[in-house]
């Protein structure tokens, strides 16, 4: 399973944004993080996806540490897609990084042969979203996590995409991790919610 383990982080300096924080995804299970604005999801996303490394505490996945380098089991879709894309490569070249999406992976994102020679600032936001939502569901991807990933999209291009990762998840047996503050997706989606409201009024949280 993916571990997070009295995890606490900070920038020097400054407040404590997650303080003992313990959570555990099994594969196959479908979490859900509600919290508004400013609550540390974004921060927990980037320490469980080894993006940052934690002022204390501990992450592991399948047991073992993140990995220093390579491709990380545990993947993780920002908001705004152009944070995971480089934008010197073509879409080919991004799709395959690790592995080429298979082509029914593709029709069913409705990513078009047609954008693959193109540059990510070629896309529109959506389409390069579902680019980087097809370049991590592959074999080497164990846990997902989406931090809002759906929250800047038309209604029709967010039911497509979560379509996909969760009938991916299914089949796969993928751990996923859904990041929102709109609790009525979160209810929707998840076999269980962790409220950071409710974890940051923990007696445990206030003695760290």
């Amino acid at each position: 399973m993916l571990l997070a383990k009295d995890l606490s982080f900070r920038y020097p300096r400054q407040d404590w944004i997650l303080q003992n924080f313990n959570m555990e995804i099994a594969p196959g299970e479908v979490v859900g993080l509600l919290g508004p604005s400013g609550f540390g999801k974004t921060t927990l996303s980037k320490l469980l996806a080894g993006y940052l490394s934690p002022t204390a505490g501990d992450v592991r996945v399948n047991h073992a540490p993140l990995p220093r380098s390579g491709y990380c089991p545990v993947q993780l879709i920002f908001q705004n897609p152009e944070l995971a894309v480089n934008p010197r490569w073509r879409i080919q070249q991004i799709l395959a990084e690790k592995q080429m999406p298979e082509p029914s992976l593709l029709e069913a994102l409705g990513i078009h042969s047609g954008w693959l020679n193109r540059y990510p600032h070629e896309l529109s936001g959506g389409e390069l979203q579902r680019v980087a939502v097809a370049r991590v569901l592959n074999p080497a991807t164990s846990y997902l996590i989406a931090d809002e990933m759906t929250a800047m999209l038309d209604a029709n291009t967010q039911a497509l995409i979560w379509h996909r990762v969760l009938d991916y998840a299914l089949v796969q047996n993928l751990g996923l991790l859904v990041i929102s503050h709109e609790a009525a997706l979160i209810q929707r989606l998840c076999n269980r919610v962790i409220d950071l409201v409710q974890v940051r009024a923990s007696e445990r949280w206030k003695g760290a």
